[in-house]
């Protein structure tokens, strides 16, 4: 089992920053990719940015040129640092692994979420 802890988020004013983390814990054989997905009320779950093993990322097009995402492989964490974030970057921020076991498997894994809201 994996367990994926997050951490920060909370409310912030328009313009503000915050940093989410999340640590992977547990059987965590081969992490393929770490990132952060969000979800608004009555919307679906979206991506914001992910980060495979090898290190490329992608990003989603909201989140280009104000977000970034990072990751330390020894500590088996990722961080998603959010800078000039907007009213409609409100939504519960879900940390995600994919997890590749030792008989070739994959599973995901998803964080308990982390609200984050955007005052205007």
């Amino acid at each position: 089992q994996v367990q994926l802890v997050e951490s920060g988020g909370g409310l912030v004013q328009t313009g503000g920053s915050l940093r989410l983390s999340c640590a992977a814990s547990g059987s965590t054989f081969s992490i393929d990719a770490m990132g952060w997905y969000r979800q608004s009320p009555g919307e679906r779950r979206e991506l914001v940015a992910i980060i495979l093993s090898g290190g490329s990322r992608n990003v989603a097009d909201s989140a280009q040129g104000r977000f970034t995402i990072s990751r330390d492989n020894a500590k088996n964490t990722v961080n998603l640092q959010m800078t000039n974030l907007k009213p409609e970057d409100t939504a519960v921020y879900y940390c995600h692994a994919l997890i590749g076991t030792s008989v070739g498997r994959r599973y995901q894994y998803w964080g308990q979420g982390t609200q984050v809201t955007v005052s205007s």
